[in-house]
Order: C-alpha cells, then sequence, then structure tokens
C-alpha cells in the first residue's frame, strides 16, 4: 500500500550532554492528521524498554558514540535528529486538525527558524557561505527570521535575468544590502554579485538607447519629426 501521508522532521537538540531530564521531547506535530512528537534520552535508555503508546526503536545509538565529539553526532553541544514519519493508513477520523490551528512549522536550521519549503535554499547558502551569519547580532527569533528571509528575496531577486529587473528593484536590492550588512551579515560575495547585475542592466539601457536613436535615423521623416521640436 502507498504511503498517503509523509514528513520530514528536523529537531535540533540543544545542551544535549548537560540536560538533566532522563528524556525530552519536541513539539508536536501533525502527519496524517495525528499528532506526533520525537522523544530522546540524554543519558541513555539504560532499560531500553519502549511502552505500547510509542513507535520506534527504543534504542538506535550507544550514548557513549553520540556523545564522542570525533564520531560527529554532536556539534556545539547540539544533537540534530532527522525523522521522516510515514503514514500508510488513516484508520477512522481524527480531530486533530480542529482542535490543533494552523501554523506553519518551522526547522532550526543553523540558529533561524525556516520553512519547510525554505531549507533547500537556506542549506545551500550556509553550505556555499559557512561564514555568512558567524557576525550576525540579532538574537529576537522573528527578528532573526525576518533577515534571513529578506536575504532569501535578495538572492532569488539576483538570479533573474537583469533584463527583468528595473531600475526601481535595483535600488531596492541596494537598500536591503545595505540594512542586511549592517545586522551583521558578511554579503561580500552578493555585493559582487550586484554591482555585476546593476552594470549589466546599465549596458543593456545603453544599447537599447543606441538602437532606438539608429531607428530613428533610418526613419525617413526623422529631419521633419526632428524640426517639431
Amino acid at each position: 500500500m502507498e504511503k498517503q501521508y509523509e514528513k520530514k522532521i528536523q529537531w535540533t537538540i540543544k545542551n544535549f550532554s548537560s540536560l538533566e531530564s532522563d528524556k525530552v521531547y519536541s513539539d508536536n506535530f501533525v502527519v496524517g492528521d495525528s499528532r506526533w512528537r520525537l522523544g530522546a534520552y540524554p543519558k541513555g535508555n539504560a532499560e531500553n524498554v519502549n511502552n505500547n503508546s510509542n513507535w520506534g526503536f527504543p534504542s538506535m545509538l550507544p550514548l557513549t558514540k553520540l556523545l564522542n565529539i570525533k564520531d560527529g553526532f554532536l556539534v556545539n553541544g547540539e544533537v540534530k535528529i532527522v525523522v521522516e514519519v510515514g503514514v500508510l493508513e488513516v484508520v477512522g477520523k481524527s480531530d486533530v486538525l480542529v482542535e490543533t490551528p494552523l501554523v506553519n512549522e518551522t526547522i532550526d536550521l543553523n540558529g533561524f527558524q525556516v520553512l519547510p519549503s525554505q531549507v533547500e535554499s537556506v542549506n545551500n547558502l550556509f553550505e556555499n557561505h559557512p561564514d555568512i551569519a558567524s557576525k550576525f547580532c540579532l538574537e529576537n527569533p522573528l527578528l532573526r527570521t525576518t533577515y534571513l528571509n529578506s536575504l532569501l528575496c535578495l538572492t532569488e531577486i539576483l538570479s533573474q535575468s537583469p533584463e527583468k529587473l528595473s531600475s526601481v528593484d535595483l535600488g531596492n536590492a541596494y537598500c536591503t544590502l545595505s540594512s542586511l550588512t549592517k545586522a551583521g551579515f558578511k554579503l561580500d560575495w552578493l555585493e559582487k554579485k550586484l554591482k555585476e547585475v546593476g552594470d549589466t542592466r546599465v549596458q543593456q539601457l545603453e544599447q537599447d538607447l543606441k538602437d532606438l536613436k539608429e531607428k530613428f535615423m533610418l526613419d525617413p521623416d526623422y529631419e521633419d519629426n526632428l524640426s517639431r521640436f
């Protein structure tokens, strides 16, 4: 039977090795009209137990291996768990969607809350420019998200063909770049890209003006039209 519902979830647990709780849980999320959450054992699941209300495996990775920095699971005190939850069939009727308000589920990536649809773009951004936010000074989650969204919009705009960008678009792009830079983003590469796009657009406008002049010069009524001004 084919899966009817499937969702990929990334859960970041900060300060994992110093947590006092025996078990921690992620925020709830909905897949297949059912409410789910992830669980983890910061001190290990010594008894290796799993009750009937849980799905999955009670033990997947030895705690010693998880905490070993050389193995790469623990980075800067954080553990990231990525799971794919698939529901084969929904039996009965669930009221989860009625009880749970519709919200945009976000995922923590490099300290920024992003939508699932933005994950690929943000990952590419940090892979190509690892130090892009190394000096980003804002801590408020909402402001961080706002600035990141502005950055994503700016990169999308500059990926368009220069001929599709107006002078207003370029002016707004320069203002956005200035604001992002002042906030601490390292965007030398994007500034170079914007300059190249601007120069290309100017050259295109100059060529369009030249073509327009040549067109009028070839017009047999050019001198008559000129004398009217």
